[in-house]
């Protein structure tokens, strides 16, 4: 006798043959990873890896929805959009900072940092930085 309850069989209840249980592990994990990387975006971890992982997890929980194993693709696809999102706006930050970083204003705000002594000195320097920055 064959039963069409548990195991890879289905489970009778509207659930395509073979399927088992639906799994929503990805779509979850997409959504929660988006939202921590929107919250962590100015970081390069919250930003960048979170980001990739959700779109990563948002792809593969998206593709398990179609397939008609999981239930959540709506989910998966939110989570993914907020990772690549979050992707973009924190790799583009990550840019414009190493580019301030690698800038001739930088390095003589640096200098300048170095040789001052006191704290009006080192406010000095913050200033011209700024006023150079401006004028660029």
């Amino acid at each position: 006798m064959t039963s069409t309850h548990g195991g890879h069989h289905g489970t009778g209840h509207g659930q395509p043959r073979g399927t088992g249980e639906r799994r929503n592990g990805f779509g979850i994990a997409a959504l929660v990873l988006g939202i921590v990387g929107v919250l962590l975006f100015w970081t390069a971890f919250g930003g960048i890896v979170l980001g990739l992982l959700a779109v990563v997890f948002g792809v593969l929980g998206f593709r398990r929805g179609r397939r008609g194993v999981a239930t959540n693709g709506t989910m998966a696809i939110i989570g993914a959009v907020l990772g690549a999102l979050t992707l973009v706006v924190s790799s583009v930050l990550l840019a414009l900072g190493v580019a301030v970083i690698n800038s001739d204003e930088f390095k003589s705000y640096q200098d300048c940092i170095e040789q001052a002594n006191t704290q009006s000195e080192r406010q000095d320097c913050a200033r011209d930085f700024d006023r150079e920055v401006d004028e660029r």
